[in-house]
C-alpha cells in the first residue's frame, strides 16, 4: 500500500527511525475503526508534521479530525500535508490543555510522549480521558522498554542502527542518540499501562512492539 500523504523533512526521517510506522498508522486507523462511526470525529493528540491526520483522512472519508500540537513547524507541515481534506481536518496551537473539548469518538497520540516530561504524563492522559466519550479508544504509540541503565543504552543503540540501515547518515544518527538519552522523558512498558490505568482507561492492550517502541490501544 503507497503512502497517501506528500513526504516533509520530518515524515521521511521517522519513517527511517520508526519501524513499519505507515502501518502503525493503519493499524491506528482499525482499531480506532472498532468503535469510531463512519463519521466520526477523532481527537489527534500531536499533529506529526500531518502523517498520521493524513492516513486517517485518506482511510476514513467521513470522518472529522482535530490535530493538536506546540510546534508551529510541525502545524504548517500538518497544513500542507492535509490540504486536501479541507475543513475535515482542523489543526489547533498548543497541548492537551489547549485540546477542543469534544467529547471525541477516539483519539490517538502517536510518537508524542516520551516528549511530555513525566510530571505532566498523568495530567496528559486525564486529559484525553475527560474528553472522549464513555469506552471510546485511545491509540497511544511512542518510545517505551526497560529503563534500567543498561538497557537504555542498549536500546538506544540499535535505535540508531536501525536508522543508519535505512540509509541515515551515522553521525547524525550518533547525535541523535545521545540527544534522546538526554532529552526524552521515558518509561518502562509496565508503567505506561499503570499510568493508563490510573487515568481512568481500561482494556489497556499492547498491539505493537517494534525495537524500542511500543503502542497500546485503551478505552475511556
Amino acid at each position: 500500500m503507497s503512502n497517501p500523504m506528500p513526504l516533509n523533512a520530518y515524515a521521511d526521517s521517522a519513517i527511517k527511525q520508526v519501524p513499519g510506522l505507515l502501518s502503525l498508522h493503519r493499524m491506528t486507523g482499525v482499531l480506532l475503526a472498532e468503535r469510531v462511526g463512519a463519521d466520526g470525529r477523532v481527537l489527534v493528540l500531536g499533529a506529526g508534521g500531518g502523517m498520521e491526520l493524513s492516513t486517517l483522512a485518506s482511510t476514513h472519508a467521513d470522518w472529522r479530525l482535530d490535530g493538536v500540537d506546540p510546534s508551529d513547524s510541525m502545524l504548517d507541515a500538518a497544513r500542507v500535508a492535509t490540504a486536501k481534506f479541507g475543513e475535515r481536518v482542523t489543526l489547533s496551537k498548543g497541548t492537551i490543555n489547549e485540546a477542543p473539548e469534544g467529547p471525541y469518538d477516539g483519539a490517538t497520540s502517536i510518537l508524542v510522549f516520551h516528549f511530555i516530561p513525566l510530571a505532566e504524563r498523568l495530567a496528559t492522559l486525564k486529559g484525553l480521558h475527560k474528553r472522549l466519550k464513555p469506552g471510546a479508544p485511545l491509540v497511544l504509540a511512542h518510545m517505551s522498554f526497560a529503563q534500567d541503565g543498561p538497557s537504555r543504552s542498549r536500546w538506544m543503540q540499535r535505535h540508531a542502527a536501525f536508522a543508519i540501515a535505512n540509509g541515515i547518515d551515522p553521525a547524525h544518527a550518533e547525535s541523535g542518540r545521545q540527544a534522546m538519552l538526554e532529552r526524552l522523558h521515558l518509561l518502562s512498558p509496565e508503567a505506561e499501562e499503570a499510568m493508563l490505568d490510573e487515568a481512568g482507561f481500561s482494556g489497556v492492550s499492547l498491539f505493537y512492539a517494534g525495537f524500542d517502541f511500543r503502542g497500546w490501544v485503551a478505552y475511556a
